[in-house]
């Protein structure tokens, strides 16, 4: 009980910084370094998140459904602009790569 309040609190507040500075950075993403700070700093106990962590997880595909199907409803947007889309995807997807690659074989230093 004590994991899916600490994660909703976490997410909650995440989104009411994001509202108060003009929502620059998501909410949810906020969230996220604020429950990893929880974590971290062991306000949380790993051990009471890890339950609703694993459920979420497990049902984590259905979250992307509503994305697919705007996608799909999207069809003639993504289809009049699908060089920009291919591109942008594969410059993004090329720059985690590098970044990952980056941070990785910095801390390996360490």
């Amino acid at each position: 009980m004590i994991g899916i309040f600490a994660i909703l609190a976490c997410w909650g507040a995440g989104n009411l910084i994001s509202m108060l500075t003009g929502g620059y950075v998501s909410g949810n993403v906020i969230g996220m370094v604020l429950l990893y700070a929880a974590l971290h700093y062991r306000v949380v106990k790993a051990e009471q998140v890890a339950p609703v962590a694993r459920f979420l997880l497990g049902a984590m595909a259905l979250f992307f459904v509503p994305f697919g199907v705007g996608l799909m409803t999207s069809y003639e947007v993504i289809a009049d602009n699908l060089v920009a889309v291919v591109a942008a995807a594969a410059v993004s997807t090329v720059l985690v790569i590098a970044v990952i690659g980056f941070v990785c074989q910095k801390m390996r230093k360490r």
